[in-house]
């Protein structure tokens, strides 16, 4: 019976690749990639001597080009913010339909929560408020008896 270490050998050898498959593999990874570095060169010099051509275009009408940048830029912000703003409140408004419909949207209980606090802290604050005007009651008739 053969054992458990020379059966685990004898199925990886069975599906390593052949040295031709390995080969044909290597050829196609080095073709691949002196493809793709040669039109990595070739991108970049087209960038250079594009950069070098447009350059006095570029320097001539610059003084144009930063006010349409920049009005450009605030268009694009103010849209934006308009878009996450309105996302925000259809977020929010879905959020309080589902809540107030009984939905149990997720941190309604956190609201829940927070509600009761905010609930008996003002029946405590009034509690206090009570007795603690009853107190001044009492000590103005102390200081002033004929009142």
């Amino acid at each position: 019976m053969a054992s458990p270490a020379s059966t685990f050998l004898q199925k990886i050898q069975s599906h390593s690749p052949s040295t031709t498959h390995l080969l044909g593999f290597l050829i196609l990874f080095f073709v691949s990639a002196s493809i793709l570095l040669i039109l990595t060169g070739i991108t970049l010099i087209a960038s250079v001597f594009g950069f070098i051509f447009f350059m006095p275009l570029i320097i001539v009408s610059s003084p144009v080009w930063f006010p349409i940048c920049a009005l450009l830029f605030l268009a694009a912000a103010g849209f934006l913010s308009a878009c996450g703003f309105g996302v925000a409140v259809v977020a929010g408004s879905t959020w309080m339909y589902r809540y107030f419909r009984g939905m149990h949207p997720p941190g309604s209980d956190r609201v829940d929560s927070a509600r009761s606090r905010i609930y008996d802290t003002a029946s405590h604050v009034k509690d206090y408020a009570i007795e603690y005007g009853g107190y001044l009651q009492s000590k103005v008739k102390d200081a002033a008896p004929g009142a």
